[in-house]
């Protein structure tokens, strides 16, 4: 395949993957030969094994995510910060997956990926970013009885209200407790009902005069 073949069909696309050439009589052999190439000439970014990017593109580091693991979504602290639900920047994706967990770095951020069983794989919404850039992210009740689950004694009081939590008016808090129920976990039952106290609290600190 020529590099006008790559740039015509890939197009727009922010990342693409190595059976994207595999078009005509062209092996996988022979494609990722040809991407080999390209990636030593620094036409093309190598951010994973058969998953690659054009240098002067700049995807949305949520879509990098779910590309580099298949099957996974966005969650945790990333998430959070991602709704405005937490003051602190945060530099590192994390994601969860049902796949072994692991960890990426390159040009466009660093990627962490915490294992999650597939009994608790929900509360994900394919959300549109920006510039018809969609991906996989958990819901702002999700994200937070993930990061209480992975986290150990994370429904203790004194752990909820260190996470400074804000804008707890976006949150549904009929969906946070059916979230909890679902998952079966006392420890999530319990932290939903801190976090719904903290919500109203905040309410009423703000109830206009």
């Amino acid at each position: 395949m020529r590099w006008q073949q790559l740039e015509h069909i890939v197009q727009d696309q922010p990342l693409f993957e190595t059976s994207l050439l595999l078009t005509g009589d062209v092996t996988h052999h022979q494609a990722q030969r040809q991407l080999s190439d390209w990636t030593r000439e620094k036409k093309v970014i190598q951010l994973r094994r058969g998953i690659y990017a054009f240098p002067d593109q700049n995807p949305h580091p949520f879509v990098v995510a779910n590309h580099l693991v298949p099957g996974s979504y966005v969650s945790l602290q990333m998430a959070l910060a991602y709704y405005h639900l937490i003051p602190e920047h945060v530099v590192v994706v994390t994601s969860v997956t049902t796949q072994r967990p692991g960890e990426y770095d390159n040009k466009f951020g660093r990627f962490s990926y915490r294992h999650i069983h597939s009994s608790l794989f929900y509360g994900i919404e394919y959300r549109l970013l920006v510039n018809n850039e969609y991906a996989y992210v958990a819901t702002p009740e999700k994200a937070l009885l993930d990061l209480i689950h992975f986290r150990p004694q994370g429904d203790s009081r004194e752990y909820i209200e260190s996470l400074r939590l804000q804008n707890l008016d976006i949150l549904d808090l009929k969906r946070l407790h059916r979230l909890a129920e679902r998952a079966g976990k006392p420890k999530l039952k319990r932290a939903a009902s801190i976090i719904e106290a903290i919500a109203h609290r905040e309410a009423e600190e703000y109830e206009p005069l």
